[in-house]
């Protein structure tokens, strides 16, 4: 992991392939950014990067042409809108769930299960006890409010 995050810090621009079922977790200091297939990584939008996490079979290629690179940047812009619309609902039991639910319908129980909670806790704006819950008490329906 540590040579992706050296390519991102340096700003080469690359693109998670959009013919795997993969993506990117950047860490950013303050929240993380999910990077779905098709979206760009790198270059200015991930300079301040602390670190990455693969999620799937990560595959990363360089765009080749210019209507490449501009595609990439959309998909990217429509990964960060999908984490928002989560991040919008002020319950953040709720939040966790909706991350959780996504990321298990795309990849799998199995994957989601060994990824670490802090990973969602820094995409919905939630400490990672709050994931931790979610995930592991079945019955969080009365701490709604809390986080």
């Amino acid at each position: 992991m540590s040579d992706i995050l050296a390519e991102l810090s340096h700003g080469q621009l690359l693109m998670v392939n959009s013919r795997r079922r993969n993506g990117l977790i950047i860490y950013k200091q303050f929240h993380a950014e999910f990077a779905g297939p098709g979206a760009a990584v790198g270059n200015l939008l991930d300079r301040d990067c602390k670190g990455v996490l693969a999620v799937g079979d990560l595959s990363l290629v360089s765009p080749k042409a210019h209507e490449d690179r501009q595609k990439a940047y959309l998909i990217r812009r429509q990964w960060i809108r999908l984490t928002q619309q989560i991040t919008d609902n002020p319950l953040p039991f709720q939040r966790v769930q909706m991350i959780l639910n996504q990321f298990e319908n795309y990849f799998g129980a199995e994957l989601v299960a060994r990824m670490p909670s802090e990973a969602f806790a820094l995409m919905v704006g939630v400490l990672p006890q709050t994931v931790e819950i979610v995930r592991y008490c079945p019955d969080h329906s009365g701490m709604k409010g809390r986080s």
